[in-house]
């Protein structure tokens, strides 16, 4: 059968900074000294969260906890592009992106701890509440930035979500969507190699998870996610192209999970050690300073002075976690139905009165 090309396509990858963490002068982006530094200091005070996070869980004071070890350029360069009036929607593994965006840290723990309260977003900051079912948020952002289209608001919205989140058909529905009507978002995928104990590889046969926005009408991109500087030079890219009317565009962050998938999880059954040893060599936390320290802007005694303050910082959040009052025993019934039913109404009773017996 005689064949035609209509159409060819391809996606492209950005990467600046090396694993040693030497940069391409030539794809260098005009970025000043001071937001560099920032955008570090930032992505080791979410590794320093982690660390405490992680204890937290082992000690008992608070509940499963998605590590986010590794992928902390992937959602600290993503998250600095943008702005407060920006609508983010996160999964369950975006403390990176919470901790740029400034929002109050006592809160998440408070939420990691099982309180609902923890991701009610404080006023100017647009963060929607954690999307732990993988992908079913993916539409919600792409209807959120329609709204903000037919609102003419010059705003973005940003959808964060695992490699896993593309295998699901949620995934698929909001990037046609997002295809067909040219909504201001932007998809960043954390491909980080492994949805929970499925690798990549058992995922998909796409060659990259970028590809997948092309037969949705989007634009593709491919990042080294443990590159801070191209995460945001990327999502610097696409904010601004989103805001002026360009439409959506997908970034696959490529990235490693270097902690287990939870505290609910044991990664050494599955991942074999040489893997993961070959990926520490490319974490991002050690490329970026060495990067700073190649310019002469970042020194170990600097190193040791900020991980000391950003210590005390998080003893400070830890403690205003701890030090919150808990809800009252109605308000898990209190927020459920607008017009509480019979049978409801009769378990709320039974929970007043054992909760008064208790105490």
């Amino acid at each position: 059968m005689p064949e035609r090309v209509i159409k060819t396509f391809d996606v492209k990858r950005l990467e600046i900074l090396d694993e040693s963490g030497t940069a391409d002068e030539s794809l260098m982006p005009p970025i000043e000294e001071g937001d560099i530094r920032r955008i570090y200091e930032l992505m080791t005070l979410s590794r320093i969260f982690d660390e405490r996070a992680l204890s937290l869980q082992r000690e008992g004071r608070i509940g499963t906890y998605p590590s986010i070890l590794g992928q902390e350029a992937a959602q600290v360069g993503s998250a600095f592009a943008l702005e407060k009036t920006d609508w983010v929607f996160p999964s369950f593994r975006e403390t990176g992106m919470y901790v740029t965006m400034g929002y109050p840290l006592h809160l998440l723990f408070q939420y990691w701890a099982g309180d609902e309260r923890g991701v009610v977003s404080p006023e100017g900051l647009n963060i929607v509440p954690v999307s732990v079912s993988v992908g079913t948020h993916i539409p919600h952002a792409v209807g959120a930035a329609m709204a903000a289209r037919y609102r003419r608001d010059r705003i973005a919205v940003v959808a964060y979500f695992g490699d896993g989140g593309t295998s699901k058909g949620d995934f698929h529905e909001g990037f046609n969507f997002a295809g067909v009507f040219r909504p201001p978002v932007v998809f960043i995928c954390q491909n980080n190699q492994w949805a929970i104990s499925v690798p990549r590889s058992a995922q998909t046969g796409a060659k990259t998870l970028a590809q997948k926005g092309i037969a949705a009408g989007l634009e593709c991109l491919q990042v080294d996610g443990n590159d801070l500087i191209a995460m945001r030079t990327a999502m610097d890219y696409a904010i601004k192209r989103a805001r002026h009317g360009h439409g959506g565009m997908v970034i696959e962050a490529v990235t490693y999970r270097l902690s287990d998938h939870t505290t609910a999880d044991d990664a050494r059954r599955y991942r074999p050690d040489d893997e993961v040893k070959a990926a520490w060599e490319r974490e991002p936390v050690r490329r970026m300073k060495a990067y700073l320290a190649s310019l002469n802007a970042w020194t170990d005694e600097e190193e040791d002075a900020w991980k000391a303050e950003c210590a005390k910082r998080i003893d400070a959040e830890v403690n205003a976690y701890l030090e919150t009052k808990s809800q009252p025993v109605t308000a898990m019934f209190d927020y459920t139905y607008a017009d509480v039913p019979a049978d409801l109404a009769a378990q709320r009773a039974e929970a007043i009165a054992a909760d008064k017996a208790a105490h």
